[in-house]
């Protein structure tokens, strides 16, 4: 699809799943994965700036945004979420295409390069860096997060209306949430809140650490200084496990960067993507 024109498409994948991506622009494909509890929006802030340059793919991951849950007795593993990717892959037509991703959604980059399913990949605070104790604090936060969200939507609009009580609701995502708009905010809450993947992805994530290492496979690593979910003393165990891997401080931005400084977010996804397709 050529030009900024946006619009939904639903694509069914194999075993009948549902996914809702959003796809804008024209280039070599950019896949692009949200974070735990999040939704394709994540991405919104970056979206027009990226599609300039590339065919840019955001997708809802299975129980998340607008995508159906997976189909009873699947579990949410890293396997599964691999699987998915190659199918979604074959679906839309993309042979090894880049590949970006936050949180969450950058585990799953990392772990689709580390298998030679990508050309490049591009990660935001990955997942998978963690210890036990940095683990039971971050799904602590977003355990809260989501109990927080489970009010009605008028009060939940009106709290995210409010400088302070935004501040306190997101803060431990975004390092600026005073420069988000209100209704985005309150959209992503009630994402989190709705999520049917989010307490068996969180289940299954308990005993999942990243332990690839991504031969043959550009990988650019960004991080957050004021990321306060996953925290930056992270970052350099992704360092030590990716010597190789470009690796970038995002100054000033939160968990989720792409609101904080589309600009510079922007630019290291694209760079990160600078790479020929391995099947050019």
């Amino acid at each position: 699809m050529t030009g900024l024109t946006a619009r939904f498409v639903r694509v069914i994948y194999a075993r009948g799943v549902d996914i809702v991506f959003e796809r804008r622009g024209s280039g070599p494909p950019l896949v692009l994965l949200h974070g735990i509890g999040h939704r394709w929006q994540a991405w919104a802030p970056v979206l027009d700036r990226l599609a300039a340059h590339r065919d840019v793919i955001a997708v809802d991951l299975p129980g998340f945004g607008q995508s159906a849950p997976l189909p009873k007795g699947t579990p949410y593993t890293l396997d599964t979420a691999v699987e998915r990717l190659r199918t979604s892959f074959d679906d839309l037509g993309l042979k090894h295409p880049h590949i970006a991703g936050n949180s969450l959604g950058g585990l799953f980059a990392l772990e689709a390069a580390d298998r030679g399913l990508v050309s490049s990949a591009t990660a935001l605070s990955p997942a998978g860096f963690f210890n036990a104790a940095e683990l039971r604090f971050a799904a602590g936060v977003l355990r809260a997060s989501r109990v927080a969200a489970n009010v009605p939507d008028p009060v939940l609009n009106r709290l995210a209306a409010s400088p302070r009580r935004r501040a306190a609701m997101f803060g431990m995502i975004y390092g600026r949430p005073d420069l988000m708009d209100t209704t985005v905010l309150a959209g992503d809450a009630k994402a989190l809140r709705d999520a049917a993947g989010f307490l068996p992805t969180l289940k299954a994530g308990r005993r999942v650490r990243f332990a690839g290492r991504c031969a043959d496979v550009p990988v650019t690593i960004g991080w957050g200084t004021r990321d306060r979910l996953l925290r930056p003393g992270q970052a350099v165990r992704a360092q030590q496990r990716l010597p190789d891997a470009r690796f970038v401080w995002l100054h000033g931005c939160g968990h989720v960067p792409m609101g904080d400084d589309p600009d510079k977010v922007t630019q290291l996804l694209l760079e990160g993507s600078d790479h020929p397709l391995r099947d050019a």
